[in-house]
């Protein structure tokens, strides 16, 4: 296990589409879940896909219980999602701001569905079938980006909504590094 090093943004492996994963509950998928898991809580995130330490496989870890980062955010369960599919369940969308460890320092005003269904499997093969909403919503639609190359930015509506943390959020304590 090991705290792997994040792609930032402008680092061309951020922009490729990952594969998905053909071969579930090996040494090689557990040891990348482990380095996942380590890197995600190593830099206090609410998630992190494979894309941004360089491995381009469709996989995303997240959950959050009390984050620094997403001090207002509700929780969500640690769940390792592979191969994932997310469904809309109807057009309303809300816009709130987003923050990634692959743009450190900065954020964004980001359109997202509020509610969705996303299937996949967890690192054994089973499946995975969840409907959610709110705040849980946006993490997954946010690390299921990475697997297709879109990185929070592509999805602002207006660059006015987006900029350093410490300037959007003056005299908050919200760390994004």
């Amino acid at each position: 296990m090991a705290v792997r090093s994040v792609l930032r943004m402008g680092d061309e492996r951020l922009l490729r589409i990952s594969q998905p994963v053909e071969r579930f509950d090996t040494p090689e998928l557990h040891q990348l879940l482990a380095d996942m898991e380590d890197t995600m809580r190593a830099l206090n995130g609410a998630g992190l896909a494979a894309p941004q330490i360089g491995v381009p496989l469709r996989v995303v870890i997240f959950g959050i219980t009390a984050n620094p980062r997403y001090p207002d955010a509700e929780p969500v369960p640690q769940t390792v999602l592979i191969n994932p599919v997310i469904t809309p369940l109807d057009a309303e969308m809300d816009e709130d701001w987003e923050g990634c460890l692959s743009v450190p320092g900065m954020r964004g005003l980001v359109p997202r569905h509020l509610r969705l269904r996303y299937r996949g499997f967890d690192a054994r093969g089973a499946a995975i079938d969840r409907t959610v909403g709110g705040f849980h919503a946006r993490v997954v639609q946010h690390e299921c980006d990475h697997l297709d190359g879109v990185l929070y930015p592509m999805r602002i509506r207006d660059l006015r909504d987006f900029g350093f943390t410490e300037e959007l959020f003056p005299g908050q304590d919200i760390n994004d590094d």
